[in-house]
């Protein structure tokens, strides 16, 4: 198993004009490299949610909080390591498929729970959901059939939920 390079930043940020530039260009005066960036409004309109995905070898997560809490819009910010967060991505992804091959190809989309957006003579466009990692082993398969084109949105991710059961409290007292 591959040890994970990364870390996630979740970024609670007012949703307004400027905020998503101001953090870009907060990680580019600092030089942190940015591997994913995802953006959109949360539930409360007046909130967005910004998923930074960034590599834990060329720069310290500590750090990068430090620098977001000064922006005046930031929220809250929650550091996920692999392990406590669910992560996805989608891919859009059009892939040569001629006569020959397009049964093969459309066989990979169905083990890989992917759909089928757009069919031409010799080519399908493909979307697909899941793990990065999903999205980059179905990338390596259908690599040799062509692809012709290729879209990842970047990462979003949520803190896991919590998963044992509330114990039941006793207060001591027989009954």
């Amino acid at each position: 198993m591959r040890t994970p390079h990364h870390h996630t930043l979740t970024v609670l940020v007012e949703n307004r004009s400027g905020v998503l530039a101001r953090v870009s260009g907060l990680f580019a005066r600092r030089g942190f490299n940015i591997q994913s960036l995802a953006v959109a409004p949360t539930d409360d309109e007046r909130f967005s949610r910004i998923t930074i995905v960034v590599d834990v070898r060329e720069t310290d997560p500590e750090q990068i909080t430090k620098q977001l809490f000064k922006l005046v819009n930031v929220v809250k910010i929650t550091e996920l390591s692999p392990a406590d967060a669910v992560e996805r991505e989608l891919l859009l992804c059009t892939v040569t498929a001629d006569a020959d091959t397009r049964g093969r190809v459309l066989e990979l989309v169905r083990v890989f729970d992917g759909g089928i957006v757009d069919v031409g003579w010799n080519e399908i466009s493909v979307m697909l959901a899941g793990e990065p990692s999903k999205l980059d082993d179905f990338e390596d398969l259908v690599r040799p059939y062509g692809i012709t084109e290729l879209q990842r949105t970047g990462r979003v991710a949520l803190p896991r939920v919590e998963r044992q059961a509330p114990r039941l409290r006793t207060t001591g007292k027989a009954s």
